[in-house]
């Protein structure tokens, strides 16, 4: 007779976000969609980690002081690759690309989503 064994239970694992998707509804949007994508990745990173904002923290200082929420959040991004002991390919400096005016910003959301998803991909 076979034996039951119990399901194994994993870690939360985040929505993986497409970055062309995320990249059109900002501009259909008008740039709204952003505040949705910053409280939904910090609700993904602190419901698997136990760390970080979370997305209503997140989602406030994206409203009151958005300047503030690339470096957070690449630091965060980062941050999940360290808690396994992998390099962090994203920091709290990969922010500096917003300097650039819309090219920066572009290049950075690229780097954090990718980043992301990535990890996202390999989480269990």
């Amino acid at each position: 007779m076979a034996e039951l064994t119990a399901p194994v239970m994993t870690a939360p694992v985040g929505k993986i976000r497409g970055t062309g998707v995320a990249i059109l509804l900002t501009i259909i949007t008008f740039g709204i969609y952003p505040l949705f994508w910053y409280f939904g990745v910090h609700s993904d990173m602190k419901r698997a980690t136990n760390q970080g904002l979370g997305g209503g923290i997140a989602l406030l200082l994206a409203i009151i002081v958005g300047i503030v929420m690339p470096f957070v959040t690449a630091s965060e991004v980062g941050n999940l690759y360290k808690a396994k002991g992998q390099p962090a390919p994203v920091s709290g400096l990969t922010g500096l690309w917003i300097l650039i005016p819309l090219l920066g910003s572009l290049i950075w959301f690229i780097k954090v989503n990718g980043a992301l998803n990535a990890y996202w991909r390999t989480a269990v």
